[in-house]
């Protein structure tokens, strides 16, 4: 067994439990910690920070529900103080393409003392698999704002592929590493490749943020959740620099980025896009 301690504190999310999965298979003890686990992490109660750090080497970093919202400033600085003082080595914090709040969180890690690196992410493949637009693709029509952007799907894989590789190699200490997929796409193109896996008819409805906001609404979701989305969608997607491949995951893993083609196909075996069907 190695003899490094690390803490995935996210441990049971999208890139999170592919951590702790890659991390325990090469032979680290790692401790997966979440707001249901124990000891359990609640990000707004700063007192739970101690026992999920206390013997730990190292940390991977997931922010939930996102670095942008109000509180995750608040938030990482502490936990990094509170890190330091417990005497971790290193964090890797995700962080988002193209989010200001993000970076800031980002510096706040930087300057925190410890050893860092820091993993920037696109958009996930996964979102319409194991997240919030997996409904829609199961309806059969995937209605969403900004039809114009082209964004770099990122595979959650190929990030936690990464963040197993720099969590522990210290020579990405002090480095940001961006992780995109290796082509940009439109909603209505990955709409149309999904299709084309699961042989299924797929329709994509662009509409405003506002309608979409509204939906969200109207399905009981909280305010902080609607808000969250308006802002991925309105300032992520419509900033220029996130509309950009980087090819870091292939400099990172020495392989080529996931494409979202055969995200798809490997989605579409599993089964998990064909409609619910009742009784």
């Amino acid at each position: 067994m190695k003899t490094e301690n690390i803490v995935v504190i996210g441990g049971t999310g999208k890139t999170g439990r592919r951590v702790v999965k890659n991390l325990k298979e090469a032979g680290y003890n790692v401790r997966a910690v979440g707001h249901s686990t124990t000891p359990a992490l609640d990000w707004e109660k700063p007192e739970t920070y101690d026992a999920v750090l206390e013997g730990m080497d190292r940390a991977y970093i997931v922010y939930y529900p996102d670095l942008a919202v109000p509180g995750s400033k608040e938030a990482i600085t502490t936990l990094t103080e509170k890190a330091k003082k417990a005497g971790l080595q290193k964090v890797v914090l995700l962080s988002g393409k193209g989010e200001t709040e993000a970076e800031a969180c980002e510096q706040i890690v930087a300057n925190s003392g410890l050893d860092y690196t820091l993993v920037r992410a696109s958009w996930f493949n996964q979102n319409f698999s194991e997240g919030a637009f997996i409904d829609f693709v199961l309806d059969g029509v995937v209605a969403l704002p900004m039809p114009e952007a082209r964004i770099p799907f990122v595979d959650a894989n190929d990030i936690a592929d990464v963040v197993s590789k720099v969590l522990v190699d210290d020579a990405y200490n002090g480095q940001t590493i961006t992780v995109t997929g290796p082509e940009m796409r439109t909603f209505e193109e990955v709409v149309g490749i999904m299709a084309k896996a699961c042989n299924r008819e797929l329709q994509y409805v662009p509409i405003s943020i506002e309608e979409f906001k509204d939906g969200m609404r109207k399905a009981g979701l909280p305010d902080s959740y609607v808000w969250l989305f308006g802002y991925l969608f309105k300032e992520v997607l419509g900033n220029p620099d996130n509309q950009e491949i980087s090819y870091d995951v292939e400099k990172v893993l020495g392989r080529k980025a996931i494409d979202f083609t055969e995200y798809a196909e490997q989605v579409a075996a599993t089964g998990a896009w064909n409609p619910v069907t009742t009784a």
